[in-house]
């Protein structure tokens, strides 16, 4: 069983969300808990606690953009906080679309995160219409070009004290990818199936 969430101090609160090491090592919260995505869906503390459980590091791959045949690197860390879900990994150097991956990382040309998972447990609020997620079976994590949580970005430790806007280009090209892709990938036969947030 996993030991409870530590409470958040004021210094936990404020400090950057990820930072990515010479060697390739990232630091990242892959999902945050109580932020609702473009997909209307909201995790809730707790929903991955099974999961992590359940399931070794090493069966919970890091892909580039939800592709299995693309494997860039290995999680050496996941755990639930007081703000989501918290990564550390390592891309390998070795694999060439990682090599790649951390240019861009770097230059702030992609900065995305997103989570592959089967729903196991959640409850729609009948006003809001938004699906809070209590639990999930957690397939992947993957660096990706437009993620449906907003917050769930990668930043390079230089780059962790601007507070640069996203551009009003960049925001209305992330609209019409999510409001297609999420009803292709969450809906099988009316029910929700396999979720890419």
């Amino acid at each position: 069983m996993l030991a409870p969430p530590s409470e958040p101090t004021a210094a936990s609160l404020f400090t950057p969300r990820a930072t990515i090491d010479a060697d390739g090592t990232i630091e990242v919260y892959a999902s945050l808990f109580g932020e609702v995505d473009q997909a209307r869906d909201m995790m809730m503390r707790g929903a991955f606690a099974e999961t992590l459980a359940a399931r070794n590091i090493r069966r919970v791959p890091m892909l580039f953009q939800h592709d299995p045949s693309e494997p860039i690197g290995i999680w050496m860390e996941l755990r639930e906080d007081h703000r989501g879900l918290f990564a550390r990994g390592r891309l390998i150097p070795e694999v060439a679309r990682a090599r790649e991956l951390l240019s861009l990382l770097r230059a702030g040309a992609i900065d995305g995160l997103s989570i592959g998972f089967r729903t196991s447990k959640a409850r729609i609020d009948p006003k809001t219409r938004i699906r809070r997620l209590l639990a999930v079976d957690l397939w992947e994590i993957s660096i990706v070009t437009f993620p449906l949580l907003a917050g769930a970005r990668v930043r390079a430790v230089k780059q962790a004290t601007s507070k640069a806007k996203l551009s009003r280009v960049r925001t209305r090209a992330e609209r019409p990818v999510h409001a297609g892709a999420t009803t292709a990938l969450r809906r099988t036969s009316g029910r929700p199936a396999a979720s890419f947030v």
